[in-house]
């Protein structure tokens, strides 16, 4: 190989030759005929409990479209993110690896001078496995895997970007294409609404060029700044801004399941919904205790809805625990496309789940981090925090968010939620090292039974002691000692 030619070049030249010889052979799934298209959808700070019959039979919000999905499809209930915030979350759906393997145990932050974070050139994301298939790709909203140009969408794959870079709260909040900024600042209530019709296109145009295509959309929302466009904004009744946002992505989803319908293609394409990590102020957790920041289950486990008509049978619900490290190895499988031999891959091709309540999970044990450590691990009905989880934030009605809506250079609704509206179960044993906690009997984490099952915490830990000498050591990365409002319109961030 010529040594100017980068690892993605040299794919992007091969993808049509090897296109013609990655038809999909997994049996029962995939179609003789076309190839399946794939859409993952992936909510920002959803909580388990904003969708009825996750915890709670009937969800505080009006979500119609997703529990449609569900009814006509699967739904995975103890499914698990690596860790309760947004960037290393997203590395692990794109890769099947978890953080401390592909690298991103960080978020990067622009505003907070945290800029040489992200996925490294070197992993694979499904974007890049499935262009060697011939798949038009696209990536629509949050992308957080890097906000500088080495790490930008195009150069993980996906042929097309429209978004934000990192999280609409951090500064300067821009729309980019691509990359080039074309906007700045961002009205946010049309965000949702915006990156649905950049959906929609992109499912016409890959359907008109009778193309199978990858559409990854990682919505804004619900992370804060919640906004909601005029249709869904209601603001005689102030207090419940998160419900608007909810109802607009429902509604989101409701569309491109009609767009499917629409050109013919619903029965050939595999949807996933889930999200990136528990609730921040005012979502739900559906009864877990904690929420987004803590690896309490409020922080680390996340709806999770699949749909394929034909593939997926109508009301599945499977609760072995699976976790987002799955999705890679399941698309791929999916599309006939082969699993990288050359790297570890976590997750398991989770097909089965999908298909039979009664199958069991592939894992003998999933793992939950905090930054660049270890902290949790379950095993079957077992979770053992080896970190402490965290205690209670401070629930003050004087908090101030330093990344809050300014009217100037971050657009949203000033009636956000507060630390009043703490979405998860408050109670329990007090935080420490070493939790054991029997899932199947207390789901809210409130019983700490490690010293009745000392056999328990001595397995896990064995295992938790051997995973450990593979995580090698992060060092922190350069930021400013503290927030800055960085000026748009550029991808530039030194200023």
């Amino acid at each position: 190989m010529d040594k100017n030619l980068s690892r993605r070049d040299f794919l992007g030249l091969m993808g049509g030759s090897v296109a013609a010889m990655m038809l999909p052979n997994s049996a029962g799934w995939a179609n003789t005929g076309k190839k399946p298209n794939f859409i993952l959808i992936f909510a920002d700070d959803l909580g388990y409990g904003d969708i009825s019959g996750f915890g709670l039979k009937k969800s505080p919000f009006e979500t119609p479209n997703l529990e449609q999905m569900a009814a006509e499809g699967a739904k995975l209930t103890s499914y698990y993110v690596p860790t309760p915030y947004c960037a290393p979350s997203r590395a692990t759906i794109l890769t099947g690896r978890y953080p401390f393997r592909n690298g991103v145990v960080f978020n990067p932050a622009p505003d907070g001078g945290i800029n040489s974070v992200g996925l490294p050139d070197s992993e694979i994301t499904i974007a890049e496995a499935l262009k060697e298939a011939g798949y038009a790709s696209i990536c629509i909203g949050k992308w957080h895997l890097g906000h500088t140009f080495k790490y930008l969408p195009r150069r993980q794959g996906f042929d097309e970007y429209y978004g934000i870079l990192y999280s609409n709260d951090m500064r300067p909040v821009q729309l980019v294409e691509n990359e080039k900024v074309v906007e700045y600042p961002v009205i946010q209530a049309t965000l949702t609404k915006r990156y649905t019709q950049r959906a929609l296109d992109f499912i016409e145009r890959s359907f008109s060029r009778n193309r199978p295509f990858f559409l990854y959309l990682p919505h804004a929302m619900p992370h804060k700044p919640l906004a909601a466009s005029e249709d869904f904004y209601t603001p005689d009744t102030p207090d419940d801004l998160y419900a608007d946002v909810i109802r607009e992505l429902d509604f989101s989803v409701g569309q491109i399941f009609d767009k499917l319908k629409q050109l013919g293609i619903d029965d050939n394409t595999f949807v996933i919904f889930t999200s990136d990590n528990g609730p921040w102020y005012g979502g739900s957790t559906g009864g877990l205790r904690g929420m987004k920041s803590r690896t309490w289950d409020g922080g680390l486990r996340v709806p999770m809805i699949a749909r394929w008509p034909g593939k997926i049978p109508a009301g599945l619900v499977n609760n072995s625990p699976a976790g987002s490290i799955d999705i890679f190895p399941t698309i791929l499988k999916a599309a006939g496309v082969d699993i990288p031999k050359d790297r570890v891959i976590d997750g398991r091709d989770i097909r089965p789940l999908l298909t039979s309540a009664r199958a069991k999970s592939p894992h003998n044990v999933l793992f939950g981090m905090q930054g660049p450590n270890l902290a949790t691990i379950r095993s079957g009905k077992w979770k053992l925090h080896v970190r402490t989880p965290g205690g209670l934030p401070k629930l003050r009605d004087d908090w101030v968010d330093p990344r809050g809506p300014d009217g100037v250079t971050l657009i949203a609704p000033y009636e956000q939620s507060q630390p009043k509206d703490y979405p998860g179960v408050i109670g329990g044993d007090k935080a420490k090292n070493i939790m054991l906690f029997d899932l199947e009997a207390d789901p809210a984490e409130q019983h700490d039974v490690s010293k009745k099952h000392p056999d328990v915490v001595k397995r896990i830990k064995a295992i938790y002691e051997k995973t450990l000498a593979e995580v090698p050591d992060f060092e922190q990365p350069k930021r400013f000692k503290q927030l800055r409002r960085l000026k748009g319109g550029e991808l530039k961030y030194d200023n």
